[in-house]
């Protein structure tokens, strides 16, 4: 990454019709702060490897004491990955031909909020493991009722075809929207995160034809008040092809080679393929409601705009790789058979650089052209023909968020209207000095939005894109958050903040405005206060005070909240 670039992390937020709410409203204590969200459910999809798998087998495992018995962890238990890993890899791999499990050892994915906050529980694994966890605490701070925060796992490793033919988890996606509309009264907030969101966007085509027609809005109207996409690999993820080429290790103790083995046997990892916003494929959904299925491979469709422009719309190639020129053992042959070979094109036994587009990636022309010299690339190949899965030059000037590209976390900005209102403010609380407000910019179709604003290199900043204007009842707002790892956004205090301040604006009755107001950003929960060494006390004094409880051991720890979050909301509303 070159040094004049800046990690970009982007969340896209639909609000969708508003719910109607009785009696009065703004109310001053915790009850009625929760109270409001009373009718509201938060449904998490969450995204790829992270939600827990167990077995659902016996397995004995030679020369090694610990054996996987049913319900054990598979992933992720670091302990029987250190001690047994070729019994392990027999549990989290799979067919990569048909997705089936290993004959001797299957995993299913967990139920419920503990499938998704702590993937290895335990002292030391727990923090270093933990995805959900902290979301979950703010839901509990905040007053949030357990049955109104729903988690959805699903099996992180097929495609989604085999997610519904399986395990028919859209089928049970759609029970979960409706029994929380019945329990609660009110729709859901979907939050989804990386692969979640391909997830809950194939549900929603897949939903088109499980409803009529004309009651497919009405459906979505009635079930989702708000979706949340953070992270989202729109047009795939870049880190996905290293992953498949090298190996992505996730932080565990196996080789590159062996992470190599693992990641390739998912028919999930094609569904992250960076792909062109030109292109799609036809019929996908249509073989879950037809009793005969096709024989033959999906249709890859692409318009005209796709062979107009380089490199499929991206900023750059996909992939660059070299290859030999000639194949197999005569690859490298003795100068004394080279010398007899006439060299018209090529220098004799020297590799061959190749470049591919996105659209080349997609549609299987890059594995078809390396077939030759990978064997894992005709499995890849094979995946990507069943599954159907859509998912030179200058690289752009942001580079993401280490695991999905800035081009394909930005195209949401599509989603956003025909004038945008664009400000920029430090992640951090801060008292308004630093913040940059771009109003009614013009908003192109098919256009990124890059604002001219100034940027302070020891600062991170939150970029907030909000519809101008935009259809009555829906706005659409794009959240930039710079230097966050995809991974933890899900855990980053910023996020959550701009999350809660923006639902708590939302449906509150006495708002003023579309979008909660980017002014001004104090503490509002005991953990936002801090000591102030410089001037000797805690910091944001008209927020915070010093209130000394038996166990804190550091002056921070004592720094608390003067008053309730509830009241610190109103300042928002």
């Amino acid at each position: 990454m070159r040094g004049d670039h800046v990690t970009i992390f982007v969340v896209s937020l639909l609000l969708l019709p508003q719910l109607s709410h009785g009696g009065d409203g703004g109310g001053k204590d915790d009850r009625e702060f929760t109270g409001v969200h009373g009718q509201l459910s938060g449904i998490i999809i969450p995204g790829f490897a992270s939600t827990q798998l167990r077995a659902w087998s016996i397995l004995d495992c030679p020369y090694s004491p610990l054996d996987f018995n049913p319900l054990d962890l598979v992933w992720l238990d670091t302990t029987k990955l250190l001690s047994a890993v070729n019994c392990w890899l027999k549990c989290i791999m799979l067919d990569p031909y048909n997705q089936t499990d290993h004959p001797e050892c299957k995993s299913r994915p967990d139920s419920g909020l503990s499938a998704i906050t702590e993937l290895d529980p335990g002292y030391i694994t727990g923090p270093l493991s933990s995805v959900w966890k902290e979301w979950v605490k703010w839901c509990i701070e905040f007053g949030i009722e357990a049955n109104a925060i729903i988690a959805v796992p699903y099996d992180w490793r097929l495609s989604p075809a085999k997610l519904e033919e399986r395990d028919l988890y859209f089928h049970k996606l759609k029970l979960t929207f409706e029994t929380a509309l019945k329990l609660r009264g009110g729709p859901s907030l979907v939050f989804a995160h990386s692969l979640g969101n391909n997830v809950f966007r194939y549900f929603l085509e897949w939903l088109k034809l499980e409803i009529a027609p004309k009651n497919y809005i009405k459906w979505l109207d009635d079930h989702i008040h708000a979706y949340f996409a953070v992270g989202a690999p729109l047009l795939g993820a870049t880190e996905t092809v290293k992953a498949t080429l090298s190996g992505s290790t996730f932080g565990l103790p196996v080789s590159e080679g062996t992470a190599r083995l693992m990641f390739n046997s998912f028919g999930s990892s094609l569904w992250m393929m960076p792909f062109s916003k030109h292109c799609r494929t036809e019929n996908v959904y249509l073989k879950h409601f037809s009793g005969v299925h096709k024989k033959g491979h999906h249709a890859y469709i692409c318009d005209d705009h796709e062979f107009k422009v380089n490199y499929s719309g991206w900023p750059t190639n996909i992939i660059n790789i070299e290859v030999p020129s000639i194949r197999g053992d005569e690859a490298y042959p003795s100068m004394i058979g080279a010398a007899q070979v006439n060299l018209s094109d090529m220098e004799y036994g020297f590799p061959t650089q190749l470049s591919f587009s996105a659209r080349e990636v997609s549609d299987g022309t890059f594995f078809r052209s390396i077939a030759d010299y990978d064997p894992d690339s005709q499995r890849l190949l094979h995946q990507l023909e069943e599954s159907g899965n859509l998912v030179e030059g200058n690289p752009a000037a942001t580079s993401g968020d280490d695991t999905v590209a800035y081009h394909s976390l930005s195209w949401c900005k599509n989603w956003l209207g025909p004038k945008v209102n664009i400000t920029r403010t430090p992640q951090s609380e801060h008292d308004g000095s630093d913040v940059q407000v771009h109003l009614d910019v013009e908003h192109q179709p098919e256009m990124d939005i890059i604002p001219n604003m100034t940027r302070s290199p020891r600062v991170k900043y939150i970029t907030y894109y909000e519809d101008s204007e935009s259809v009555p009842g829906k706005r659409t707002a794009v959240w930039e958050i710079d230097k966050a790892n995809h991974r933890n956004i899900v855990r980053s205090p910023a996020l959550m903040r701009e999350l809660w301040l923006e639902m708590w604006h939302d449906i509150h009755p006495d708002k003023m405005s579309k979008f909660v107001t980017k002014a001004t950003r104090g503490p509002l929960r005991n953990d936002d206060c801090y000591w102030d060494y410089g001037k000797a006390r805690c910091a944001w004094p008209e927020h915070c005070e010093y209130r000394y409880l038996f166990g804190d051991v550091h002056l921070g720890q004592s720094c608390r909240l003067k008053n309730s979050s509830a009241d610190l909301l109103l300042h928002y509303v």
